[in-house]
């Protein structure tokens, strides 16, 4: 007997349906459900709430959850097998989880079901960045989610959550401390899934920021790009990639134009982003 419900062990499930992880869809299972259970509480109170879990492959993740007391969950899986081991867990917990076959690329995962979600996954490296910077990017704000709780290999959460000064603060840092409150959890070892990754796995919590600073997103992104693309440079000369004078833009934005990209906190690139739009 498992610790959280009375369904079989993951590893019968994934012997019973033929579950052997695929590289091509960057599957790496998840088989401790202490561990589950432990991703599940990063999220906070579950209780009667709405969950979007993205690529649940045989369910260890969805089974937390659920034991965890969500009220909905709503799982998109673009495996096929593990469609039967999904829809045994629907059976244990009737009415309370929604099998979505597809691509999470394709679908808009905070639009499912009544409540906005909290949207959680052990997320395929290879589409990981792609689908957080669209739950960053929605046209209103704030998000229809209400948290996310989402791993990432160590790299990228590294990335995610640095600040100004931080070897690892780039544009994804700038975005998402822009949008969010990311907080990194805790660490998971290679040696807990199902093939070991070449990397230590990171559960990042993210909470929206009620009201990020004024800026249009498009030129964020512009001038973070140019900003980083040179990052070895100083703003005068790499931000001249925006076809506007960059020491002109520097003052306009209150920046030193002799600092580097990797010094300027969120607001300072929001304030360049801003006076880039006027001056055009």
């Amino acid at each position: 007997m498992s610790q959280i419900d009375d369904l079989p062990p993951l590893r019968e499930v994934i012997e019973r349906h033929g579950l052997s992880a695929l590289k091509s869809l960057g599957q790496n299972f998840l088989l401790d459900l202490n561990l589950t259970a432990r991703i599940a509480r990063a999220a906070g109170n579950l209780t009667g709430r709405t969950v979007v879990e993205i690529g649940p492959g045989p369910g260890g993740l969805t089974r937390a959850i659920l034991a965890a007391g969500a009220a909905q969950v709503h799982v998109i899986e673009r495996d096929r097998r593990a469609i039967a081991a999904l829809e045994e867990i629907a059976a244990h917990y009737p009415g309370r989880l929604n099998i979505i076959e597809g691509d999470a690329l394709e679908v808009d995962s905070a639009a499912l079901g009544d409540e906005p979600p909290v949207i959680m996954a052990n997320l395929p490296y290879n589409i990981a960045t792609p689908l957080l910077t669209g739950w960053l990017s929605p046209a209103s704000w704030p998000p229809r989610w209400t948290a996310m709780v989402l791993m990432f290999q160590k790299e990228v959460a590294d990335r995610i959550t640095a600040a100004a000064g931080d070897d690892a603060y780039g544009r994804l840092g700038v975005l998402c401390g822009w949008r969010a409150y990311a907080t990194q959890m805790f660490d998971i070892s290679p040696k807990a899934f199902v093939p070991p990754p070449k990397v230590t796995s990171t559960v990042v919590h993210f909470a929206p920021r009620p009201q990020p600073l004024s800026c249009d997103q498009a030129d964020l992104e512009a001038v973070t790009a140019a900003a980083f693309g040179q990052r070895r440079k100083m703003l005068r000369q790499s931000l001249k990639a925006l076809g506007v004078d960059p020491i002109a833009l520097c003052a306009a934005a209150e920046i030193d134009p002799t600092a580097r990209a990797e010094t300027i906190p969120v607001k300072g690139f929001v304030d360049i982003a801003n006076a880039w739009k006027a001056m055009r």
